[in-house]
């Protein structure tokens, strides 16, 4: 978390007292944010801005207010479709703090940019209840979603994938060996204290989301598997969801099937083409859903209820459904196999630091 006050200054201190603040901040941060004695935001002010009224005449002495920016970039208290749209403004900018403000014009929040991608009004449920099956031993007193890739359990990826998106109303569904989990999420993980909530049987994919209704804060909501890696693109996916007007979408990977024979299409006992060894492409289901939380009230609890069946279900009632294709990293850890390839690879990429606000 970044400390507020750090970054604020109340008006009319004098420009080496903001100089001597400045060359203070941690990690190479350059702004400070003027505020009145009632603790609302004035202004904006940079070392640049400093230096530049110097050169103009103001002296060391003179007060913050006279070079600092009276129009500055801010997002609003509560996240939503305007933030997400300022926070991509800001980074085309090459602005890095941007701050937070209530109604009021009081600052509640201060965000690093170097370690925050978005701030998407989505809160997110990561499906962690499965045994694991195909994954034994390894899963026989370890639950997938807390298998170890490059030192660091599956699942916290997703949840540091979340956070550096503004992620941060995050929800775990549990069952096999769910003890291990509820006590892995005891303390915070980047930052956010992960809720875990228990599905009394093996529900399917969806069933489980029966039980996240209490406490969501969103119109939508973000759906995963734990037992992912991926660096998908939140935002572009939200972007997508919400230019769409869907009700779900669904990342999607390219899926392509090469068939090593002739391919006949017939009609009756006549043959009709001939295709050698074709190559079929298609769009498979990667695991990760944007929805309405409003589809949660057609989950019952109780109801085994896996994901493709509850699409086609909305599919036949003529529901819209977008897709959108991941660009980049995604690996379902599914077998022995494919956890020792997202060992190696996460092996070989360069550590990120994690996200924080």
């Amino acid at each position: 978390m970044i400390d507020i006050q750090q970054h604020l200054i109340p008006s009319g201190t004098p420009l080496r007292e903001a100089l001597q603040r400045i060359n203070s901040l941690p990690g190479g941060a350059m702004n400070l944010f003027v505020t009145d004695n009632g603790g609302r935001a004035l202004g904006s002010v940079t070392d640049g801005d400093i230096r530049r009224g110097l050169i103009a005449g103001a002296g060391l002495s003179s007060p913050v207010d006279e070079v600092m920016r009276r129009e500055f970039l801010r997002v609003p208290a509560d996240a939503g479709d305007e933030a997400v749209g300022l926070i991509a403004e800001a980074r085309r900018r090459g602005i890095r703090i941007v701050p937070a403000a209530d109604a009021s014009g009081r600052i509640v929040r201060i965000y690093d940019l170097s370690r925050l991608r978005s701030l998407l009004p989505l809160d997110a449920v990561l499906m962690a209840g499965g045994k694991g099956e195909r994954m034994r031993p390894l899963t026989l007193t370890t639950p997938k979603p807390l298998l170890p890739v490059a030192g660091k359990p599956i699942i916290d990826y997703n949840v540091e994938a979340f956070a550096s998106f503004g992620i941060e109303n995050v929800k775990a569904t549990v069952n096999y060996l769910r003890g291990q989990i509820e006590e892995h999420f005891s303390v915070p993980r980047a930052g956010i204290m992960v809720e875990c909530v228990g599905e009394p049987a093996p529900l399917g994919t969806f069933g489980s989301l029966a039980y996240v209704r209490e406490g969501l804060t969103h119109d939508n909501l973000i759906v995963m598997n734990s037992d992912l890696l991926t660096d998908i693109d939140f935002e572009a996916m939200y972007r997508r969801h919400i230019a769409e007007d869907a009700a779900i979408t669904v990342a999607s990977v390219p899926y392509t099937v090469s068939v090593p024979y002739a391919i006949m299409v017939t009609e009756g006992e006549r043959v009709c083409s001939l295709a050698e060894k074709p190559t079929y492409n298609y769009f498979a289901n990667a695991g990760v859903y944007i929805m309405k939380r409003s589809l949660l009230e057609r989950i019952r609890e109780g109801e085994r209820l896996d994901a493709p069946d509850f699409i086609t279900s909305l599919l036949e009632e003529g529901v819209r459904i977008a897709h959108y294709p991941v660009d980049g990293l995604w690996m379902d850890i599914g077998a022995p196999d494919d956890y020792r390839c997202a060992c190696e690879l996460m092996d070989k990429r360069p550590r990120t630091p994690q996200s924080a606000d």
